[in-house]
C-alpha cells in the first residue's frame, strides 16, 4: 500500500520506521505546511514525492492511503478531504475534536467506501490480546484501575510563559485528548459504554486541562481514571476481579501484563511483541484494506464514538471549551 503522511513530527517518524518492518508498506508521499520541510522529511526517508497542499497529494493517484498525524483540530477537515478523494485513512488518536467531528468522518468513509481507523497502537498489541483472553480468568470484575501521568516537556515552556501547541486549545489538545484516551480506549473496548460519567480536573490559564480524573459507573463495576500532563505517576494498571487481579506494567504500553489470584499464585500472560508497537497497527490497516474492509474490529468506528462521547462529557464537566466545539454552534 502507497501511503502518504501528513504531518512530519516525531510520531510520524516512529510511523514510518515501524512501517518499514511491515510487508506491503510504502511511503511514497509526503505533505507538510512549506514545501521546504515536505522535502526535506521526504529526502530523509526516501519518499519519492512531497506536497503543501494536501489537495493536490490526495488527487495525485500516486496515494492509496494517507496517514494524518497534524494537530488534533487539523483531523477531521484533512481526514474528510482524502477520503473524499477515495483515499484510506489511519488518522492519529484523538480521531477528531469532539463527537461531531468523528460523526462526520464516519459518514465521510461510509460514503465513499474508503477505510478509516483510529490509530491507537496499545490496542493493537499482543499484550492487549493477552488481556482480553485472560479476563474469564478473573471471575465478576468489579473495578478497572488506569494512570497516565506524564509530566510533558513542554510544560516547562508553559511554566515560563510560552504556550506551546500542547498547552493550547486551539489546537483541540491538553491532558484527557493527548494521554488520558489511553485509559478510556481499552476500558470501552473491554468493558463497554458506561452508566455514569463524573470527572473533575484541573484547568490551566490556556483554557486546557492540565490533569484530572474520572469515575465512570457499570452496572456491576466501575472504573478510575487518571490522567496528567503537568505531573507523573508511577502506578500500573489493575482490573480487579472476585477470584483474581490483573496487573498491567503501563496503560498506554502493555509490556508486562500478570494476573495474581488470592491464594498467592502469580501467572504471567505476557506476549512478546517488538518495540516499535506501531507495527500492529500498520499491519491491521494493511489487512483490513486488502480483505475491503472499512473498519477495525477491535478500534472500530463505534469504539472511536464512544470514547469521543466521554471524553466531550469529561471536557464539559471541566469545563474545556476547543474553538472547533464553538465553530459547530455557529
Amino acid at each position: 500500500m502507497r501511503f502518504g503522511v501528513i504531518g512530519t513530527n516525531w510520531i510520524t517518524e516512529e510511523f514510518i520506521q515501524a512501517g518499514q518492518e511491515v510487508e506491503g508498506f510504502s511511503l511514497q508521499a509526503v505533505y507538510s505546511r512549506t514545501i521546504e520541510r515536505a522535502k526535506e522529511f521526504a529526502d530523509q526517508y526516501n519518499a519519492p514525492y512531497f506536497y503543501h497542499s494536501i489537495e493536490e497529494m490526495a488527487s495525485s493517484q500516486l496515494i492509496d492511503a494517507v496517514y494524518i498525524a497534524s494537530p488534533n483540530s487539523c483531523h477531521a477537515e484533512q481526514a474528510i478531504q482524502c477520503m473524499n478523494a477515495g483515499l484510506h485513512v489511519l488518522c492519529e488518536k484523538p480521531l477528531a475534536s469532539n463527537t461531531n467531528e468523528v460523526e462526520a468522518m464516519i459518514e465521510a468513509s461510509r460514503k465513499n467506501d474508503v477505510l478509516l481507523m483510529e490509530a491507537v497502537k496499545s490496542t493493537l498489541i499482543p499484550n492487549f490480546f493477552a488481556i482480553q483472553d485472560n479476563l474469564h480468568k478473573l471471575g465478576k470484575i468489579r473495578r478497572f484501575i488506569a494512570s497516565n501521568c506524564q509530566y510533558s516537556s513542554r510544560y516547562d515552556a508553559y511554566r515560563e510563559g510560552k504556550v506551546l501547541r500542547a498547552f493550547d486549545p486551539a489546537f483541540s489538545n491538553g491532558a484527557l485528548m493527548d494521554i488520558g484516551i489511553y485509559c478510556l480506549y481499552p476500558l470501552l473496548i473491554l468493558f463497554g459504554k458506561p452508566n455514569e460519567i463524573k470527572a473533575e480536573g484541573i484547568v490551566l490559564d490556556s483554557g486546557v486541562d492540565g490533569e484530572g480524573s474520572i469515575l465512570l459507573k457499570y452496572t456491576e463495576m466501575d472504573a478510575i481514571i487518571s490522567f496528567s500532563k503537568i505531573t507523573t505517576s508511577y502506578q500500573p494498571a489493575e482490573i480487579q476481579g472476585e477470584d483474581a487481579t490483573m496487573v498491567i506494567d503501563r496503560i498506554n504500553h502493555l509490556k508486562e501484563v500478570d494476573i495474581r489470584y488470592r491464594d498467592g499464585r502469580i501467572e504471567q500472560v505476557t506476549r512478546p511483541q517488538t518495540p516499535k508497537t506501531m507495527h500492529y497497527e500498520i499491519r491491521e490497516f494493511l489487512q483490513l484494506a486488502s480483505s475491503g474492509a472499512r473498519q477495525s474490529s477491535t478500534n472500530s468506528h463505534e469504539i472511536s464514538k464512544w470514547t469521543m462521547q466521554v471524553m466531550d462529557e469529561v471536557r464539559r464537566q471541566m469545563g474545556v471549551i476547543f474553538p472547533a466545539d464553538r465553530k459547530q454552534q455557529t
